[in-house]
Parts: C-alpha cells; sequence; structure tokens
C-alpha cells in the first residue's frame, strides 16, 4: 500500500511557524549557489516551493516526487514553467551523467534504502557533480522524528553512506538552537517529555495546534520560494567527524569522484 505523504507534507497554504517558511527559503537560496548554470534533478521535491527558483537559476531542472497526488499541486501552481515527474528517489528514470547536482531535501528520512538512492545518484551524475541534502538533525534532544519516516541520518551516518559510494563530504548547519526564542527554548523539555511518551500529535491539526502553543501564531506556507523572501544567513560549517547539536537542520554537499 503506497504511503499517503499528504499527511505529513506542508502544502501550499497550510499554516505553518514563520521559521518553517524561512528555513524552506534558506535551504533553497544555499542550493541556488551550487545549481547556477547546472543541469539540476531535484527528487522528492514535494509541492515545489522551490521549483521556480531553481530553474530560473540553472541550465536545465528537473523535478519529481514518489505522490503523483503531492506533484498535481505543484503543476497547478508552476502549469507550463517547470516540468514534473512521478519516480522513486531509488531508481530514477534517466541515463547515466545526466546531471551535475541533484538535490534531496527534507526526504531522505523517508527513502526506505538511502544506500540505494546514493547508489542513483553517483550513476546518473557527471563526474564531479553535487548531491545537496537538507535534513531534520536527529541528535538534538528534543528531536521529534515525522510518521512514515524510515531512518534519520546526522553528520556521521551521511558521511558514512556517501562514503561507501565515493563521495567526498562537507556539512554545515542551519537555524541554530541559541537563536531561538526565549518561548520556544523554555518549551524543549516540554517537547522532549512529550516525544518520549509517544504524545506528539500525527495529524496535521494536531500538530498545527502544538506549533501555535510554541510559536505563538502561524503563516500560509508560500507556494514558491522568492528571491529576498526572507534575509538570506550563510550556513555554519560543520565538522564531518562528529553528531552536531547546535542547529535544527544540517546540510550535506556531497562530490562525486572526479
Amino acid at each position: 500500500m503506497e504511503v499517503d505523504f499528504l499527511s505529513v507534507t506542508e502544502l501550499t497554504g497550510d499554516d505553518v511557524t514563520a521559521e518553517q517558511v524561512d528555513r524552506i527559503c534558506q535551504r533553497y537560496y544555499w542550493a541556488g549557489e551550487h545549481c547556477r548554470g547546472k543541469d539540476v534533478l531535484e527528487a522528492a521535491c514535494g509541492t515545489g516551493q522551490g521549483a521556480g527558483y531553481l530553474a530560473g537559476l540553472a541550465k536545465s531542472y528537473c523535478a519529481g516526487d514518489y505522490s503523483e497526488r503531492i506533484l498535481e499541486i505543484a503543476r497547478a501552481h508552476y502549469g507550463g514553467r517547470v516540468a514534473f515527474r512521478r519516480f522513486d528517489a531509488q531508481e530514477m528514470p534517466f541515463g547515466d551523467g545526466s546531471f551535475d547536482v541533484v538535490v534531496l531535501f527534507e526526504a531522505i528520512y523517508y527513502i526506505p534504502s538511502a544506500e540505494r538512492f546514493v547508489s542513483e545518484c553517483r550513476r546518473v551524475l557527471h563526474p564531479g557533480g553535487k548531491v545537496l541534502i537538507a535534513t531534520a538533525n536527529k541528535d538534538l534532544y528534543d528531536f521529534n522524528p515525522s510518521p512514515h519516516s524510515v531512518a534519520y541520518y546526522g553528520v556521521p551516518e551521511l558521511r558514512d553512506v556517501f562514503a561507501r559510494h565515493g563521495f567526498a563530504t562537507a556539512f554545515f548547519g542551519n537555524t541554530p538552537v541559541d537563536g531561538l526564542s526565549l518561548r520556544q527554548r523554555m518549551l524543549r523539555p516540554v517537547k522532549k517529555f512529550i516525544v518520549d511518551r509517544g504524545l506528539m500529535p500525527k495529524t496535521m491539526a494536531g500538530k498545527k495546534f502544538f506549533k501555535k502553543l510554541v510559536f505563538g501564531s502561524l503563516v500560509p506556507m508560500p507556494p514558491e520560494v522568492l528571491p529576498g523572501m526572507v534575509p538570506r544567513q550563510e550556513p555554519v560549517p560543520l565538522s564531518g567527524d562528529r553528531p552536531d547539536t547546535r542547529h535544527k537542520v544540517l546540510y550535506c554537499l556531497a562530490t562525486a569522484p572526479g
């Protein structure tokens, strides 16, 4: 039975936190630096918040997702501006050496086999091509795994899975926990208590209630990331040999052998 990723995906117009919007913008601004003038493939693109931004920078851009229902939302917004197709990130329907960059944001933990995904990246990339990963940081003490997730990867785990396929890696952190609001910092122990006891809401409605409790007012999820939508923040370089506990989001830049 196919997993309904609509239940764990923030869709266009959904009530989300300002922090979520900032994180989406930041990861695509970071990716844009590596996609400019390149042939780019985005896997697990969701409803395509970053598709227009990357397509405007890349030489060519193709995007897809495992969920046809989610892709229908992306197509409804972009029309003919961006080509979307359904595919499994473990078995990409593209020829060898087709791309310079593969992008996978906030999705590696949903893929049944990260090994198969990385192997496919190695196959579809040109020599020296890049894989860009953004993922929630499992090594935070109040980390809450998403429903339908298979496995989360911190810095050492990402380093190792890419190394087994010949990739070199560099890591960066985004959204530092010491920059959170006083309200969020005070409620982190409460969140951990709720997570440890399995009481965290699983539905989008339940999550919305919890977000209002922690963050206060919510904002609509924008359909598309635009330049200058939020102030750009440079991600912080991280050591690749130990877990990071200072950032909510991890970036991985993996480079295929030349």
